[in-house]
């Protein structure tokens, strides 16, 4: 089975098929129009882009979505994680959280797919801290400040494969998977 990834994001293509390639899905990119898409949630967002190539016949084409939320902040950046990320940098993030105690947050990741002429939404969650200061090369984004609960180590300091089986991106393109399995 194939599948289209709409991304400009290399890493994301590159989870995805590490994720997918174990269930004989092959992930292609696909170059679309950028589909900007402004709500408050990384689910809304990846729904309504999806829904936009479904409107384009787009079969069997994803959009994926994710965010860090911050629970000393708010939840903040969110879904504006990308922004942040631009703008602020881990810097940013880090001279935000100085001195914070409760440095829990959550990665979560919004995988959306038009199948036939309609959307499903596949949700991936990975619970973890904000580390004091970055450590590791690995993945991209905030990765580096990101402490899944129960290791030692941020995902920028696993490989792919260690990444993919924890991560917010594996879980909710595992659930896709799943899914796809039962829809052809």
């Amino acid at each position: 089975m194939r599948i289209y990834l709409a991304t400009s994001n290399k890493h994301k293509l590159a989870e995805a098929r590490h994720v997918l390639s174990k269930y004989s899905i092959e992930v292609e990119q696909k170059q679309v129009k950028k589909l900007e898409v402004q709500a408050d949630d990384v689910e809304r967002i990846a729904e309504e882009a999806a829904k936009r190539l479904c409107e384009q016949g787009e079969d069997l084409t994803v959009v994926e979505d994710a965010g860090l939320y911050i629970n000393a902040l708010n939840g903040f950046p969110g879904p504006y994680s990308e922004y942040v990320y631009k703008t602020l940098g881990i810097p940013g993030i880090l001279k935000l959280m100085d001195g914070v105690a409760d440095r829990s947050a959550y990665f979560k990741s919004a995988v959306a797919v038009c199948a036939g002429s309609s959307v499903r939404v596949f949700v991936g969650i990975a619970e973890g801290n904000i580390a004091e200061e970055p450590r590791g090369s690995g993945g991209f984004g905030f990765d580096p400040i990101f402490i899944p609960l129960g290791l030692n180590k941020t995902f920028a300091e696993m490989t792919l494969e260690e990444k993919g089986e924890i991560s917010h991106r594996g879980r909710a393109f595992k659930a896709l998977a799943e899914w796809l399995k039962k829809y052809k």
